[in-house]
Formats: structure tokens, sequence, C-alpha cells
């Protein structure tokens, strides 16, 4: 009875620890599932889908891969505000994120009298210092203010280049602002006169490095024109300007319109500029020019208010008088008129006259006659100023019964062929002749200035004068690449070679050296290298050295010939780069030479977009132009 009793108590005490054990099962998996379900509830509301919940006892850990550290630190967050933050276990990662790229190397520079400033981000590997340097070298004891910041990666491709020119450039450019990125340079700045700006974007454009994006913003200020000069003439030559000069835009514009209406057929060629004498210059010159070609031509001359209107030879001298009259009552006020209608000239008659003429090679011969025997010195001396003391031949000689004005008659032609790369001026009594070629497209406007000003109202004078390209010293000027090609023909024809084994080049190519310093002479600045090339035979390192011996050599004959180098550079490349096989004599001898290459930013890939949105142009490598020599090594 006794046993039975306890087995009884034991199987309740048994069946009471499995109820126990059941129900704390059933806590346990209740508390999991509401800590699951109420955190992943709250983290949908947040908006994070990519956390993932398990719950295991009471411990609640969070899984997946958070976008980023904040999203990583706020799911934690979220997850605290359901269930104790001591229960929730961190087994998140964080999206592996992308390597930072490079920024966008840049820098603004500006220069004016007040010194030089420079801002932007460079990399580290940059010279700083000798950047500061240079400005402050350019500046004088103007200030330099450097805001450079710098970041350690690497000089992006072009980046040198561009830096480099923009340096070069800023010496030239007093007052400018210069834009540097990697392979591209933009230039803003100010010139003195439309000449100077024509010049330097030419030097600008040539001393660029190929390949190198450059923009140029060149402004030029109104010219000063003293006097202020116009001349239109409708002769059996055409209908033409020979100078021709506006205020403003628009007046320009109303005088090209009225030469127009009067036949001419050209595109006009008029400087807009400062210093007219009425601010009616435009209504004046479109009166005379209308009178001129109602008259059947001639010529109008305008010397600031001075008007000279000289009729075609045998018009109507009545429908000459009733337009001048016309044309005097409306001219603005300040305007003064003389009209004058030639007589007609016995052409078996011919008047006394004195003759300078200029050849393109520079020879000058005066001729003809002069009032006495010191203008003939002082019209000789002149020349030879002008032109060159052994370049000027006198046959001139002295008669009696000239016009008194006749000494300035003659100077003032002299000085007005000295503006021709060749030509001839006539004197007579009654007109000044000026014919010939130039370079200058504002020579006909120059010297239109000059003889109005010179000979004053109520003269003659008729300029003939033609623009060549050729002659011109800017527009003439040859491009690298075809300075390369030029250097090219020259050793295709004359090779450049040296004493066997030596550095000394063989004294029948000192002419070829003469003639790629003149090519280089007219070419100017550009980045050259001068490369030495050697066969295989002997030693590399011996090969190595020869070929940089040879490549300076030359280099150091281009600055005996007082050619320009500091953009050139000599590099020997020994027998590294052989152009034949060096198993034949004729391959040997091709492969040992003198190449002169232009440098060139090698090509790259372009450049990804970085922190500050930015995108590098880079340029690409060309063709060298090659010379052999006749020696071995």
């Amino acid at each position: 009875m006794r046993l039975s009793s306890l087995i009884i108590v034991a199987a309740t005490f048994v069946g009471a620890a499995a109820v126990s054990l059941v129900a704390a099962n059933f806590s346990v998996k209740l508390i999991e599932e509401t800590s699951e379900i109420g955190v992943r509830q709250a983290l949908d509301d947040a908006k994070m889908p990519w956390a993932e919940v398990a719950a295991d006892g009471l411990q609640v850990t969070l899984l997946g891969i958070a976008p980023n550290e904040a999203r990583r630190f706020s799911a934690l967050s979220t997850a605290g505000t359901v269930v104790d933050a001591a229960r929730v276990i961190d087994a998140m990662e964080v999206e592996a994120m992308a390597a930072i790229a490079p920024p966008r190397f840049s820098a603004e520079i500006l220069r004016n009298d007040a010194g030089v400033s420079i801002i932007g981000l460079m990399p580290t590997a940059t010279d700083r210092d000798a950047i500061i340097e240079r400005f402050a070298a350019m500046s004088d004891d103007a200030s330099v203010t450097d805001l450079i910041e710098t970041a350690d990666y690497p000089t992006p491709d072009g980046w040198t280049d561009a830096l480099g020119f923009a340096l070069t450039a800023m010496e030239q450019l007093p007052r400018s602002k210069v834009s540097v990125e990697a392979g591209r340079v933009s230039i803003t700045a100010i010139t003195q006169s439309a000449d100077a700006k024509a010049q330097l974007e030419a030097r600008l454009n040539r001393a660029a490095p190929p390949g190198l994006g450059l923009s140029l913003d060149i402004a030029a200020p109104r010219p000063v024109i003293t006097p202020f000069t116009l001349r239109f003439l409708i002769d059996d030559n055409g209908v033409r300007f020979d100078a021709c000069s506006a205020d403003t835009e628009a007046s320009r514009t109303q005088i090209l319109q009225a030469a127009l209406k009067a036949g001419h057929t050209g595109s006009g060629r008029c400087t807009v500029g400062m210093g007219v004498p009425s601010p009616r210059w435009s209504e004046a010159v479109e009166k005379s020019i209308s009178a001129l070609a109602e008259v059947g031509g001639g010529s109008v001359t305008f010397s600031d208010a001075d008007v000279t209107l000289i009729g075609r030879e045998g018009a109507n001298q009545a429908t000459f008088d009733k337009v001048m009259g016309e044309l005097e009552n409306d001219l603005p006020d300040v305007f003064a008129l003389y009209a004058k209608l030639p007589e007609t000239v016995d052409p078996n008659v011919g008047p006394p006259e004195f003759i300078a003429t200029l050849s393109p090679e520079g020879q000058v011969q005066l001729r003809g006659r002069l009032s006495d025997e010191n203008l003939r010195t002082v019209a000789d001396s002149y020349a030879k100023a002008r032109f060159g003391s052994d370049r000027v031949y006198v046959g001139t000689r002295v008669v009696e019964g000239l016009p008194n004005d006749w000494a300035t008659r003659v100077l003032t032609g002299l000085e007005a062929l000295s503006g021709l790369s060749n030509g001839a001026v006539t004197v007579s009594p009654t007109s000044i002749s000026v014919r010939g070629n130039t370079g200058n497209k504002d020579a006909n406007a120059k010297i239109a200035t000059l003889l109005s000003s010179k000979l004053g109202e109520a003269e003659d004078f008729m300029i003939d004068v033609t623009y060549q390209e050729k002659l011109d010293p800017v527009a003439n000027i040859p491009t690298p690449d075809q300075c390369e090609a030029q250097i090219g023909d020259v050793l295709q024809t004359g090779q450049i070679s040296f004493e066997p084994g030596s550095a000394t080049i063989d004294a029948a190519s000192l002419s070829t050296m003469d003639d790629i310093a003149e090519i280089l002479k007219i070419c100017g600045n550009m980045r050259l290298e001068v490369q030495g090339h050697t066969d295989s035979q002997g030693r590399a390192e011996m090969n190595l050295a020869l070929s940089q011996s040879r490549a300076q050599s030359v280099l150091n004959e281009l600055r005996a010939r007082r050619v320009l180098t500091s953009s050139f550079s000599a590099k020997g490349y020994g027998e590294t780069r052989p152009i034949q096989d060096n198993d034949t004599e004729e391959g040997r001898e091709a492969n040992r030479r003198i190449e002169f290459r232009l440098i060139r930013p090698n090509p790259t890939e372009p450049e990804p977009e970085s922190t500050l949105d930015s995108v590098a142009e880079t340029g690409n490598t060309g063709p060298a132009t090659e010379g052999t020599s006749d020696e071995q090594n």
C-alpha cells in the first residue's frame, strides 16, 4: 500500500514536470514568434526589407547586407524599439563601397597688374614650389596669392603638359585668366591691338603641345584711329575702299551698305575704332559715296572732318557742280568739302616724276627728279635708314621748277613704299601713286591714312596694293606638323652623318644642319625631340651613350645657328628602335640615324567621372621625321 502511494506521488511529480516543460516550450515559442514578427514589422515600416530577422529564445539576430554603415545602425536602433536592445544580436554586413574615384585636378590662374593668383586642386607630385617661383618671377614685385590644394592621387595623363604650357603662356599674358585641366587649357586675355592679338594667337597655337585642347578668347581694344580716315574709289579698276573707318558696328554697316549701292561687290573691310570727329560720321560718308557714284566716279577721301572729292577725268562739269553743291549743303556740321574735277591732260605731255621701286629681294632704286641737292641727300639717307644702307641705288637728278612741296611728297612716298613687301611709288606734281604687294591686311588703310595726313586736303593719290597671304609673316607660319614634314624633306636629300664612332658631325652634313636651322627659325617655339639611333653592332651600353651624344651634338649645332631650343630635348635610344634588319649593311646604315620628332602626349582612355564631375581630354602620338647617317657606330 505504501509502495503504491509512492508510485502515485512520483507519477504526479513526473506529470507536473512534463506539463511545466511543455508550458515552458510553448512560452519560448510564443516569445520568439512575437519578437520576430514585431521586429520584422518595424523594419518593414522603416523601409529596410534587406534586413532579415531570426529569433532564438530571447535573442533576436539581425542578418542581411546593409547598403551603408548608417543604415546598419538604423536597423539596430529600430529593432531596439521592439525588444530590449541587449537581446539584439548584430550579424549584418555592410555592402562593399566602390573605390573613391580620383578627383578632377584643375587650376584657375589670374594675372593682372596687382600680381598673380592661383586656386585649384593639384596632384601632390606637382612641384608646387617651382610653380610659385615662376609666378613670382613673372610678376616682379607684385604679390603671388597661393590657394592651391593638393591630393595624393596619380598625376593624370595630360596634366603635366597642360600646366607647363599654361605657365609658359602666362609669361606672355600680363592681363589674363587661364584655366588648366588634364589635357586642356582655356585662356582669356586682352592685347593692345588687333595685330598683337593675331600674333599672340599664332604663337600660342603653335607652341601648344600636339593633342592639348586649347581654347583662346583673346580680345583687342578698339584702336585709336588718327586721323579718322576713309577713302572710297570708283575707277577703271573697280569700286573699292582703300581705307575704311567707323565708330560703331551700326556705322560700319551703314557705310558698307552705301558702298554696295555704289557698286561695291566685295565683303568690305572697315575698322571700328575710336577718334571719330563727329557722331554723324557714317551719315557724311554715306552721302559722299552716293555723290561720287552720281558724278560717275573718282575718289572721296575723309581725313577727320576734311572731305576731298576728286571727280573722274572727263565727267560733265555741270553735273559735277550740281551734285557737289547738294553734297556741301547736306553734309553734317564740322565737315568741310573740297571738290575738284581734274582737267583733261594731253597724254603726250608727261609731268615731272620721282619713282622709287622696291624689288621682292629688298633692293630699292630711286629715279627721277628732285628739287635740289639737299633733297637728294635726305632722300638717300632716308631710304637707307628704311631699307638698309647696302640695298639702295640712287639714280636721281636735280631740276628746277618743281612744286614747293616736292620734298614732302617724295619723303611721304618713300614712307608709303616701306609698308610694302615689293612695289613702286610714283610722285608727280598733282598726285602720288602707290602700287605693289604686301603681307599686311591693313596696308591699304595705313597707306591711305599716311598720305591723307601728310599731304593735306585736296590732294589726289592712288593706291593699288594687293594682299598676298604668302607674304603675311603671321598667316604664313607653318604648323608644327608642316615643320616636321619640311625637316623630313631636307633629310631625304641630305643626311646627317657623323665621324665613325664619334659624336662629331661630318663636315658634309653642316649644310643640312643649316637648312634645318632655317626651317626651325621660321617654325619658332614647338616641343621637339632630337633622337639619336644606332645599329646593333657593339655593346648596347656604348650604343646608348653614343646615340645620346649624337642627339646632343645636333641640338648644340642648332643652338650655334641661333635657333631657340628651350622647348627642344635630345635623347638617345641606342639600338632599341631599329627600322630595318641589322643583319644587312643596308639595314644597319638605315638604323644609324637622327630623327626629329614632335613631342605629343601619349593617348589614354577617357577618365571616369570623379568626385568633381569631370572628364579629361587626351592627345595622340604622331609619326617621326627621320634622317639617316651613313657612318657606322
